[in-house]
């Protein structure tokens, strides 16, 4: 009885050191990157395009048996959180993944209102951070260790300024945004000085706002239906698009309606129905018509989750291939996650014609990219095709 006992007690001591072992080596061999992303809230399709986008990153790791980081191949883990498309559930999740889950890199928030707070978060705990999405200047403002994947708001409201009066020769505007919000807020700031430096001041005749998760803009669209205004520029996210358009149209305001880059979910065309054909916005990239990786990139998304990806997807794709890029360029990995984490951060502000599925990029001091934007036309088949780019 004793011996049948002692013989258990060596095999669950050999168990448990083997299962150590294991676990030792399992967590050595183990690069964790953080997803920031709005699983659920206001915008959960851009949630759903960050993770789709991630999740396809991931099988391309793994079909190569890991990501090879000098000599050594390491297991690649996502960490995904959801933000709820708030602010303050942002930073919690950027707490979480750095101070509980170890994540070497962040990849997101996507939207300003989520990036700039968490960014500050990420710059603290010294944890290079990338938001694929985020326009607005704040989010990499004096912070070193946060980047993003695609062009600010100070560029993309002159292309929509200099757009609509080179195409279009309009000479008055009106704006209509959500107060509350950062994105919004800031490009309908940086929209209303570049168009006023063209046509003069006054040449806004109508600057209307809301707050985040009205549904009735009757009263704003009516004063600019009579303020005389030959369009209307909205920079507002899909769920919003949509009733602003269509209650427009029913209040007899015909006159072409313009976006931006938060136009571009294939939900804008879904809720927005037959209303949305033959308006413009300015975004990152168009699916139609697309050639080289980025058609590869769409059509891969597309058989997997059986619709075109929009700009989310196609920015986190990005966004996660130059995480890889500067996770690779490091050398070597330490196991000090503090070092290591300022290896990849020096790496990222290296990068250089990176040669992205969203365009050619390189990092400015500030982590910011220098890139095209692209102006993008609603065909009447709901279609984003490319009508021209607009370059620095």
């Amino acid at each position: 009885m004793h011996k049948s006992r002692a013989v258990l007690v060596v095999f669950f001591m050999f168990f448990m050191a083997f299962s150590f072992m294991s676990c030792g080596k399992e967590r050595e061999a183990r690069i964790k990157i953080g997803i920031n992303a709005p699983i659920t809230g206001d915008i959960p399709k851009v949630g759903e395009g960050t993770k789709y986008a991630a999740q396809m990153w991931l099988e391309e790791i793994e079909k190569a048996g890991g990501l090879q980081v000098g000599d050594k191949k390491y297991k690649v883990e996502l960490v995904i959180e959801d933000n709820e498309s708030k602010a303050e559930s942002a930073v919690k999740a950027n707490t979480k993944m750095i101070s509980e889950d170890g994540v070497l890199i962040i990849i997101g928030p996507q939207s300003s209102k989520q990036a700039i707070a968490a960014g500050g978060v990420a710059n603290d705990y010294k944890t290079p951070m990338i938001s694929p999405w985020s326009t607005n200047p704040d989010t990499t403002r004096n912070r070193p260790f946060v980047f993003r994947g695609c062009f600010l708001d100070p560029f993309q409201g002159p292309v929509v300024a200099n757009f609509v009066k080179e195409e279009l020769g309009f000479k008055k505007a009106a704006v209509l945004y959500d107060v509350a919000s950062d994105y919004p807020k800031c490009l309908a700031e940086y929209f209303k000085k570049a168009w006023e430096g063209i046509n003069g001041p006054g040449s806004v005749v109508a600057y209307e706002s809301f707050t985040t998760k009205d549904a009735d803009f009757s009263s704003q669209l009516t004063k600019i239906k009579g303020s005389g205004a030959e369009f209307l520029f909205t920079p507002q996210y899909y769920n919003e698009v949509a009733l602003i358009v269509k209650q427009a149209r029913e209040l007899g305001f015909t006159a072409p309606i313009l976006g931006s880059d938060s136009w571009g979910s294939a939900e804008t065309v879904k809720l927005c129905g037959p209303a949305c054909s033959g308006l413009y916005f300015s975004t990152h990239y168009a699916a139609a018509g697309a050639k080289g990786q980025t058609k590869e990139f769409i059509d891969s998304y597309k058989q997997k989750y059986g619709y075109v990806p929009d700009d989310v997807g196609a920015l986190t794709w990005d966004a996660l291939r130059l995480a890889q890029k500067a996770i690779q360029n490091a050398g070597s990995l330490t196991g000090d996650i503090a070092k290591d984490r300022q290896a990849v951060r020096d790496q990222l502000a290296k990068t250089k014609d990176f040669e992205g599925i969203t365009g050619k990029m390189s990092f400015t001091e500030e982590g910011d990219p220098i890139k095209c934007a692209v102006i993008v036309r609603i065909s009447d088949k709901g279609e984003f095709e490319f009508y021209k780019q607009v370059c620095p």
